[in-house]
């Protein structure tokens, strides 16, 4: 099993949910509202007059033959609006009860 913690601009939730449901992963926390900046490229999210824009996180913990599948289709809708933000972590997940 694995967590994929994914954080990303709000307009990226609906494809983001499209995705995890297409992929099977069904059980997924949310977090509405996530402030951060990105370590390379993309705008601030603060929720400020400046930066006006808010980014969000979703974790999920997943087989682990799930999780190439979601990462490349993360991928591909980051390089499809770069400036937005989407990044995606993944850990091994030791035990669950």
């Amino acid at each position: 099993m694995k967590s994929v913690f994914i954080t990303f601009d709000q307009a990226h939730y609906e494809k983001i949910l499209a995705t995890l449901d297409r992929l099977n992963c069904r059980g997924f926390s949310y977090f509405q509202q996530v402030q951060g900046r990105g370590s390379k490229t993309g705008e601030p999210h603060y929720g400020s007059h400046a930066w006006p824009s808010m980014c969000s996180a979703i974790i999920t913990i997943v087989p682990d033959e799930r999780v190439k599948p979601l990462l490349d289709r993360l991928h591909e809708m980051d390089l499809e609006t770069e400036r937005l933000g989407l990044r995606a972590f993944v850990w091994n997940i030791e035990q669950t009860i």
